[in-house]
């Protein structure tokens, strides 16, 4: 095992086309670097995410037009999380099978038909059924350029990589209303739908037009793993980590029910609580590099725990707000906590993965991660239903302290352990 961990280090520095994907998957020209990734995968995420963000404002609005009630309507807007969801699984294999670049150009195809059915359906169960495949096509893009960034970036890159990622779609999404308003203006509804086609489009484009700068240096596939005995060798992680990002997901998603909500109840109108939003995305945006540099500097640990921590902080310390300026200073210490949690969740799926199998470990980390987004709200609207929504708002909370406490105490450190649990996981394929 000694002459293992001695033979990774060395790894990466040898000249020759050699270096392999754990590593970052290195050149004899050097090593990738976040430039590297800007046409190949921040370009096409970016314009990617724009449409998204255009997008999801407008579907409860099209869905009332098309005849949905209004619980309906809400149904239909999560229709496009549970597609996600439900897709992970088959994106998985997918990736693993047709390559990173051809599954997203099947996931823009699958979006495409979604987005076409959105603007021809005239009553709501069509409409929902597309949006349904409308979840379907993002799962596969995001699975996709996850397994990408995973396979390509050596461990002590990957947190700035994958939390540029994740500001590139925080970004986007920020951008997209702004942009779908324009189209809307201009053609009804059906502009925003107009903008995402012609953006996804676009980034497919761009992807097979801009040469791969790392495809000379990947190792070729190493076939597909059933999705069983990835779960199966990989339990401890899933249990420990995966629990971890799944209650991530599940601060994420209650933030935004749970804020708005308090905000009306206190009296709030939808031009205050839609300002307190804006200034908790423009604190949320600020971080995703410095957040990405400390995970890469001084451990996942130190991302982790604290994006846990201060969320948490947060749900518990809203249910005492009582004006404007005492939730926006509650939103803004969620916005902070989730700008520090920018990318960890695909960080850390990206550490844990193994060499052989990445796609399908990749599929089930998602799973378990969208399980925490799809229940966080649910779990929320019951605790709300049964006790209040401050009750709701402190289990949030305790939910947080419970994630942080579990990363700290028994998850461990993925930029240390990576490399050995990378090279164990290649020798037992090699012999298995």
């Amino acid at each position: 095992m000694r002459a293992i961990k001695v033979r990774w280090y060395v790894v990466p520095v040898l000249p020759g086309p050699s270096s392999t994907p754990e590593s970052g998957g290195t050149k004899a020209t050097g090593e990738p670097t976040l430039r590297s990734l800007g046409l190949t995968v921040y370009g096409p995420s970016f314009l990617f995410a724009i449409g998204q963000g255009a997008v999801i404002p407008i579907v409860a609005l099209a869905a009332k037009d098309v005849g949905a009630t209004v619980a309906m309507a809400s149904f239909t807007v999560a229709l496009r999380g549970i597609g996600t969801m439900l897709f992970d699984l088959p994106a998985g294999a997918l990736v693993a099978r047709l390559g990173e670049r051809r599954a997203m150009a099947v996931g823009t195809g699958i979006l495409i038909v979604a987005l076409v059915g959105c603007v021809l359906s005239t009553s709501i169960v069509p409409f929902a059924g597309f949006m349904l495949l409308m979840g379907c096509g993002w799962a596969m893009w995001l699975l996709a350029r996850l397994t990408y960034v995973s396979d390509v970036m050596p461990i002590h890159l990957r947190g700035r990589a994958l939390s540029v990622l994740g500001g590139v779609n925080r970004v986007g999404n920020f951008v997209g209303p702004f942009l779908g308003a324009g189209a809307i203006a201009l053609t009804g509804l059906d502009g925003a739908y107009y903008v995402h086609i012609a953006l996804a489009v676009a980034g497919c484009a761009l992807l097979f037009l801009v040469r791969d700068p790392h495809a000379d240096s990947r190792s070729p596939s190493h076939g597909s793993v059933p999705f069983l005995a990835v779960a199966r060798t990989h339990k401890s992680v899933f249990l420990t980590a995966g629990v971890a990002a799944m209650c991530i997901g599940v601060l994420r998603a209650t933030r935004q029910a749970v804020l708005p909500l308090w905000a009306d109840r206190v009296g709030l109108d939808a031009a205050s609580v839609a300002l307190i939003f804006g200034i908790a995305a423009g604190m949320d945006m600020t971080l995703f590099y410095p957040a990405g540099s400390l995970s890469d500097r001084m451990g996942r640990k130190w991302v982790a725990i604290p994006c846990l921590s201060i969320l948490a902080a947060g749900f518990l310390l809203l249910p005492l707000t009582g004006s404007f300026w005492s939730i926006a200073a509650v939103a803004v210490l969620l916005g902070f906590g989730n700008g520090m949690g920018s990318g960890i969740v695909m960080t850390l799926g990206a550490d844990f993965s193994p060499l052989r199998g990445r796609a399908e470990f990749l599929g089930v980390w998602r799973l378990v991660g969208d399980l925490g987004t799809a229940g966080g709200p649910l779990l929320a609207a019951g605790v709300a239903a049964v006790a209040s929504l401050g009750a709701a708002s402190v289990l949030t909370g305790a939910i947080g302290m419970a994630g942080a406490l579990l990363v700290a105490f028994r998850v461990p450190e993925p930029l240390h352990r990576a490399k050995t649990d990378t090279m164990e996981d290649e020798a037992q394929g090699s012999t298995g």
